[in-house]
This record gives C-alpha cells, structure tokens and sequence, in this order.
C-alpha cells in the first residue's frame, strides 16, 4: 500500500491569529503584521489573504506598500502565535499519533495517514477535511492541505495546487506530478529550489522538472554534488524519506549558535560589546544543558554590503562552558577576522563540536578551582533567570547605549513577543 501524507498549513498565520484576535476576516480585511517601530524599512512578516490580492507581498518592507491602500498594522506578537501553533498542534493529537506527525514549521506540518485510512474508513480527502474543518472551527485559521504518496509530493500539492483549488487542497502521486507539474515554471515554485540552483540549472539549459529529470545525471552531479541527488529524485516526484527517518535522525555533529541583525550600523567597538552579549547569552545555554564546547566560529556582516563579510573560525585548546574562556577566545577571533574601518549591521556566533560536560578537558595553565567558581556562578545565573525571566540579573555593559540584550531578551524569535 502507498503511503499517503498531509501536509497543512495555516494560510496567512501571524495575519490570521491577528485577524482572529480583532473579529475580523482577513479575506476581506487588508492588515499586515509588521513592527511599526522599525520605521517604514520594517519587513512585513505577514499580510492578509485580502491585502496579497492588492498585490502586497508577505515579507516585503512596509514602504513598498501603495499609498493609496488603507491597512492595519499589527505589531508581531510571537508567544500568541505559538500559543495558536500548540492548540493546533493538538488538534492533530485528536486524530493523529505523535509518532506520525512531523511539525516542520510553527505553521506548516506533514501528518502520515496511511494507518488511519482504515481506521477512519475515510480517504484521504475526508481525513484532511475532518483535520482542517476542526481547526477553523476551533481557532477561526483557515488551513490549506497537499496530499501526496510521499512528503515532497504532499508538499509541491500544497505550495503549487492546492492555492488553485477552491476546497483549498490538492492531491499529487507521481503520475499526477509528471502530467501536471514536470513542465511547470518557475523552478523556484518548488520545495528546496532556490534562485542560486535555478540560475545554474538554466546555465544548462533546463527550466523545468522535465529537464532535470531527462539531463545527464553525471554532469549534474559534477555541477551540484551530493545534492544532485534529492534533486533528481524530486524531478522523477519521488522521496525515499519518511516521518520515521526524520525522527530516528541523530546529528553526527552539534552547535549552538546565536546571530542577529542590528537595527543601525555599528562601529567596530560597539559591535564588539554585542559580540560580548551574545557570547554569554550561549554560555548560559551551554551551563543550563550541560554541554561544552572547544570550537568557536564569527560572523560580521557589513552595512550595505561595502564589502563581503567577514568569517572565522577555530578550534580552542580546552573543552569548556566558562564564559571567561570563550570570550577571551572570541576576542583574539574578533581581532583576526574583522575589519575596523567599515560599519558593521550583522553578527553571528557559533559554537561547535558541542558535547556533554562529562568532556570537560583543560590544559596545564587553566586554574580549575576558577573555573568551579565560575561555573557555581553561571549555574545560578542560569537558576535565577529561569524561575524570574531573562533581564532578572544582568550585567553592566547590558545597560550601555549600544547594548541589545535586554530588549532582545523580551523577543521570541527575534520579534516581540
């Protein structure tokens, strides 16, 4: 028997739990969620199905509306949408076995129905109806459904057909894929396609899956590597991948990283003081997991892009979580890798090879009685901030000017919570 997947997504999430909250139908009502603070250059994190009709994309910039078109802005509030995203979630639970469900976003999840088929005595498009008509009559969001034989085939039903149904679903296998999709234009439509992969496929002369799938595949791999690989495959409209895959995959390697992108330009000693907030925003999740790590890497991005970021990274002699340590680490890395003479607009950092405490591992120089001390110290950072929230203790360079912890420690993913 094919296996037979859903993949839904909530249509115009942050924009509908917006419209949702205020009693108004966001087909009907033009609103944008976006950060009014931010200025006219605020990116638009979502807009109505309404306001795309005027052609106002998601993710433009609030300038680039029309002036002559009357909106709402609604500023994003991240922990009500994850408060939506959890009550969905167990809308699933109703029908679904966790087992058998795979959120790969905070408004889009693939389901494996096959089992239920049976169970339900439903089709596929029943069990979708069924799964979709609760959510709207639980939360007032509207879902859309792709229903494919396996993920990518759900996934390509939703983004391509699915938005020309009027049932708001669409269903693919591979035979339906190959009629009404392999000549289907632009490539980027599809799931895992960007504009880079596209431009070196038309270099080739190939603008369509149908190309892919007929194109030598030695010089495909030459040209893309191993990637050569899902791309053939999702060509043919196949994927060997499974729910199942997804959740018995363990990384070979893990990191924990932290990046953030300035809302004005910064010099390179102010940038400095971020990179030291950030460094110690990691620490803490690295004390509280019991994790440490003897590998660093920095990001700088440039205002303007003046000139091409700046990267770097290294591994370090110890195995630690000490805040002392790593930033003394950071700051040699920061010295090599930056350049002082352009303003600065992004920073990343990263820290790799991450593994359990157990591992801890000094060199000879390393005061360890220090380091306990430290540590006794970040552990009860770590205590304090849990039970009374982020800003309940912090540090003199998080009230300097330039400083971003603190209003950054009331965001949820990077946006007001």
């Amino acid at each position: 028997m094919s296996k037979i997947y859903l993949c839904i997504d909530l249509k115009s999430f942050y924009a509908s739990v917006e419209c949702v909250e205020r009693d108004l139908d966001p087909f009907k009502i033009n609103l944008v969620v976006a950060d009014p603070t931010r200025g006219g250059g605020a990116i638009t994190l979502a807009t109505t199905p309404a306001i795309k009709r005027l052609g106002v994309p998601s993710r433009g910039r609030i300038f680039e509306i029309p002036k002559d078109i009357e909106y709402i802005i609604a500023p994003p509030r991240m922990k009500l949408y994850m408060e939506y995203s959890a009550k969905i979630y167990k809308i699933f639970l109703k029908y679904i076995s966790s087992d058998d469900i795979h959120v790969y976003s905070i408004d889009e999840s693939f389901l494996d129905i096959t089992p239920y088929l049976s169970l339900y005595n439903m089709n596929p498009k029943q069990i979708a109806r069924m799964i979709i008509d609760d959510i709207y009559n639980t939360t007032g969001i509207t879902a859309t459904c792709g229903i494919g034989t396996n993920l990518f085939l759900a996934k390509i039903a939703l983004d391509i057909t699915a938005k020309h149904a009027k049932d708001n679903m669409g269903y693919l296998n591979e035979d339906l894929y190959k009629q009404l999709l392999w000549h289907h234009t632009p490539l980027t439509d599809f799931w895992m396609v960007g504009p880079g992969t596209s431009n070196r496929l038309a270099m080739l002369g190939i603008n369509d899956m149908y190309g892919i799938a007929h194109y030598p595949e030695k010089i495909l791999y030459k040209l893309f590597g191993v990637n050569a690989e899902y791309l053939i495959d999702h060509a043919w409209g196949r994927e060997p991948v499974e729910i199942s895959d997804i959740k018995a995959y363990k990384p070979k390697a893990n990191s924990i990283s932290n990046s953030q992108i300035l809302f004005e330009d910064y010099n390179y000693k102010d940038a400095y003081l971020i990179m030291k907030e950030m460094v110690e925003t990691n620490v803490l999740s690295l004390t509280e997991k019991h994790l440490v790590t003897n590998h660093i890497s920095l990001f700088i991005g440039y205002s303007k892009n003046v000139i091409s970021p700046s990267r770097g990274s290294c591994k370090i002699t110890v195995t630690t979580n000490s805040y002392r340590l790593l930033l003394e680490e950071f700051k040699r890395l920061y010295k090599r890798v930056v350049n002082p003479n352009y303003p600065i607009r992004q920073i990343g950092i990263s820290f790799g090879n991450v593994i359990n405490e157990a591992y801890e591992q000094y060199d000879l120089f390393t005061d360890i009685e220090d380091i306990e001390k430290e540590k006794r110290v970040q552990e009860a950072l770590v205590e304090i901030k849990a039970k009374f929230g982020k800003n309940s203790v912090l540090k003199g360079m998080n009230y300097l000017e330039k400083a971003t912890a603190r209003k950054r420690n009331g965001l949820v993913g990077g946006h007001n919570a």
